[in-house]
Parts: C-alpha cells; structure tokens; sequence
C-alpha cells in the first residue's frame, strides 16, 4: 500500500557495551573461529536458480581451495557452536555443502548449507553482518513469541539458525487452495501475527519477510506464521509499517479474513493473541525488564522517527503515554504497559 515501504536503506547499529554484557550474560555472545569479512574471500560465483530455473537472488560462492578447506572447517566449528553448544565432536560427522551470498537485504547474509555424512540430512544457518536494532529483534522475538530462536554474535558478526517454513510468498502462491476450515485457520494465525507485530513494533512483515510453519492435525492442519527477517525492529516511524495488515503483498490472507471471519471474530483472536503475550512477558519479566533497560539507554533509530512514532501511536491508542518518550525502548515499554493494562486498542484489519 502506498507509504508503507522504508523510508531509506536501514543503518545497521553497533552493539553498545550496556547491550553486549546482556548478552554475553544470555549466552548469546561467543568468540567465533571467523568473522563476516573473511566470507568475503570468494573467487567467483554462480546464480543460485530454484526447481524451476527462476532465479532465487542468492550467488553460490566459489573459494580458492586452500581458502576452502579452513572455511570449511571454521564454519562447520560455528554450526557446533549454535546446535550443540560447542561440542565439536560432532565435527568430524559434518560438511559443507554450499556458501550462497545474497546481496538483497540490508545485512547481505551469507548462507550455509550443512550436511550430515551420517544420513545426509542437510541444515542451514546464516552469517550476517552486526546490526544492535536487528539483534534487540531477535531477542523480543524469543522472549515475546511462541517461537524459540538461537543465534550468537562476536565483534562484527551474527549468526542466525535457519527457520524452516515455506515463505509468504510462496504459501500465497502454492498453499491457499485448501479446505474452507483450513482457511480460517490460516486467517486466524495471520490474525494473531499481526498482533504480535504491532505490540513489539517489528516492522516490514510484507510476504517475503515472514515464513509459514504448516503442522498436520487431526482435522485439517495448524498454521504458524514466523518473522525471519529482524531488520526492521523498532526503526520506522510509522505506525502503519507495524500492521502486516497494510502491505499489499499480504492481500490474499487477509481476504480470507474477510472472507470467513467476522469482527466479533477478529477481536477475540486479537485478545487471545494480547493474552498469551502478557503471559510470556511475565515469565520472562527478568529477562524482558534487563533487555528493555538496554533497548532505551541505546540509539537503534532516529529523533524524527521517534518523534512520529510516539505520536502516530498516542492517536491510536489515545493515550499520552507515549509523551515522554524519546528512544525506540521507551516507545516499546510504553507499548508492553498498555498491554498489561488491558488498554491496548484493536487495530481494525481493512482490505
């Protein structure tokens, strides 16, 4: 829809010291055996094309082979260190099968693909250049979702486990011919993914930016919408760019909300969703509280965007609880009180 793309290309942000001894007292942070600029080595390349030959955006790499074999190793030392806390053991069972490089995105992602010889199931991650907004993403993400997310960062570098799901767009594509009883379901997950968005101001969910989780059930299926891009944490100033319900690319779930649900429907996933959030920032309140500390002493955005934020929502909510505020945390916390006071106002998904 119109005005809801970034203003610019996103700054990327340090990790400010307050930040960094969160997490390394969380586990997060670790002395990796490389960092993002020694991926950067690579000879050569080749177009990385899809099943059907359509190309996917992503570079396979090409590494001198000498470079190869320490890369290799050094990736396959980073992939113990994120599925099985540092126990290299399991070293000597793994291979690297491809380094793909995408230049779309505003951390330029490196992913590997790793494989099992054992059995020769594959799995990936992602080396991605620092960026302190994208990682307070990350954290909100695990502490405030249903969804558990691993990653590690060192100096300039974050790495991020793959999150498995077919991607928005593609689902749209692909999975939207099912049962009347599947779309509402789907409707109602999208319903409550719009909710999670906006409380903890995670921006740009349009299709391609978010995956779809499909679990078989006993009637028909459960559906699970999951972010995997983090960029956008808390860094735009409009309130818009929060709801995925205003990107166009989100068009045809949101028809089969109007299609199958009605208002009195919408409200009550909406407090269902509001509900499970306020149960998972009182269990993680410790946690939550010392990230909130760092998130509102730290600069992830800009005062002009500050600014209208903290106005665009005191209109929605119709509240001055955003008046004193003046960092992207503060804006957050704000957001999290309303919640728990059960004053948090329904955003209306139109069409």
């Amino acid at each position: 829809m119109k005005g809801n793309k970034p203003s610019k290309k996103k700054i990327a942000f340090p990790v400010s010291p307050q930040f960094d001894e969160y997490l390394r007292g969380n586990g997060r942070q670790l002395e990796l055996p490389l960092q993002y600029i020694e991926m950067e080595r690579s000879i050569g390349s080749i177009p990385l094309m899809d099943h059907n030959g359509n190309d996917t955006q992503w570079n396979t790499l090409i590494y001198d082979e000498i470079e190869r074999v320490d890369l290799h190793r050094s990736l396959c030392e980073i992939y113990a260190l994120l599925k099985t806390d540092g126990d290299l053991k399991v070293i000597e069972h793994l291979k690297v099968d491809r380094i793909d490089f995408c230049n779309f995105g505003n951390t330029h992602p490196y992913r590997i693909r790793i494989i099992n010889r054992l059995n020769d199931n594959y799995d990936h991650f992602y080396i991605k250049k620092i960026d302190s907004s994208r990682i307070y993403g990350l954290e909100l993400e695990d502490l405030l979702s249903p969804n558990r997310i691993s990653f590690l960062y060192d100096k300039d570098t974050l790495i991020e486990e793959h999150i498995a799901g077919i991607p928005g767009d593609d689902f749209m594509k692909n999975n939207m011919a099912v049962s009347h009883f599947d779309q509402i379901r789907i409707a109602k997950e999208f319903i409550k993914f719009n909710e999670r968005c906006f409380v903890r101001l995670l921006g740009d969910m349009r299709a391609y930016n978010y995956i779809v989780d499909i679990t078989p059930d006993i009637d028909g299926n459960q559906y699970r919408i999951r972010a995997i891009d983090f960029d956008q944490q808390s860094y735009e100033g409009r309130k818009n760019f929060y709801l995925p319900q205003y990107f166009k690319e989100n068009n045809a779930i949101i028809q089969l909300g109007i299609d199958h649900l009605s208002n009195e429907t919408v409200t009550q996933y909406q407090l269902e969703e509001r509900a499970l959030i306020t149960r998972r920032a009182k269990s993680s309140s410790v946690r939550l509280n010392e990230l909130l500390k760092c998130m509102i002493a730290d600069k992830i955005s800009f005062d002009k965007k500050i600014d209208q934020l903290c106005k665009e929502l005191a209109q929605h909510h119709k509240t001055n609880i955003f008046d004193s505020c003046h960092s992207m945390g503060e804006i957050v916390l704000a957001n999290l009180k309303l919640l728990l006071l059960k004053e948090f106002k329904q955003s209306i998904i139109e069409f």
